[in-house]
């Protein structure tokens, strides 16, 4: 079966704008001449033959398809707009790498109730936590180019405690993959339980900071605790004050902790637009 199909005029009402009342639709606006459309659709098909129908890919020539292109503003190509219940709802232009591929579509659609991967999730959120890990071994075998496979065992790992276990799955990953944000955010986990195994608990931290003001690794110790339980605000502020107090402390470690949790929560999160112009201010 086929989940991709070339779009003309004639068909773009009923298999986009009429589809995407039951689908979500990506429409690849390309051209023969472009190098980076070139690279960009054998992603795409890739992907599409991938989620099976999750969504579908239209491609949309715009040398032959000018008014297509004209109407939806096509101002360069590859230009790529997901289409959801008649409108469109997201966009990104350019040959972006798999991972944020994967990311944009993520955003749009969800697993198939019926899918190997939503059982086994739901089995686990049900606490049936043996049978979940088992069809997720399961799974993991019959799909090992699936990185949502790897990445979903892996936090179900880390749920179980089961650290060496989930830090593997994650490492298996493709370059590409450990940037999907699930992977980011588990990886980011997974550095601050490394960062607290041998420290003083958060009351202890903070006593030791009143005393010590300029104690870098009370301070990168007391981020990584904040930053395991979620508290992301609490974790920068103590990497921005290890940037004021000694910039070159253990290598960088202030801005490159602070750099790691932007790309973990994403450019579009609002405390990324907020801490990035607090450290820009203060490296300059």
């Amino acid at each position: 079966m086929s989940f991709s199909i070339d779009i003309t005029e004639t068909n773009f009402t009923q298999e986009v704008i009429q589809a995407s009342h039951k689908t979500p639709i990506l429409v690849d606006f390309w051209a023969t001449w472009c190098e980076p459309c070139k690279s960009l659709m054998p992603v795409l098909n890739k992907l599409a033959d991938e989620y099976a129908g999750q969504f579908l890919l239209a491609k949309v020539e715009i040398d032959q398809e000018q008014n297509l292109a004209t109407q939806f503003a096509v101002r360069s190509v590859p230009t790529v707009k997901m289409v959801v219940n008649g409108e469109i709802v997201d966009e990104f232009t350019g040959a972006l790498p798999e991972g944020q591929i994967r990311e944009f579509i993520n955003k749009h659609i969800k697993p198939a109730e019926d899918s190997p991967l939503q059982q086994a999730i739901t089995a686990y959120q049900q606490g049936e936590t043996e049978s979940a890990l088992e069809k997720m071994q399961e799974i993991l075998i019959a799909e090992p180019a699936n990185p949502m496979v790897r990445i979903e065992f892996a936090n179900m790992l880390m749920r179980e405690k089961r650290f060496d276990d989930a830090r593997d799955l994650l490492q298996s990953l493709s370059a590409e993959d450990k940037n999907n944000p699930i992977a980011l955010a588990l990886f980011g986990q997974l550095e601050s339980i490394d960062a607290v195994v041998d420290a003083p608990d958060i009351e202890s931290l903070l006593q030791t900071i009143e005393q010590e003001p300029t104690n870098c690794l009370a301070r990168e110790q007391l981020s990584a605790h904040y930053k395991l339980r979620g508290d992301y605000a609490a974790a920068m502020d103590q990497l921005l004050e290890i940037v004021r107090r000694d910039r070159n402390y253990n290598d960088e470690a202030g801005r490159t902790g602070l750099l790691k949790i932007f790309e973990m929560l994403g450019h579009q999160h609002e405390l990324v637009g907020q801490y990035r112009r607090k450290l820009a201010q203060t490296l300059n």
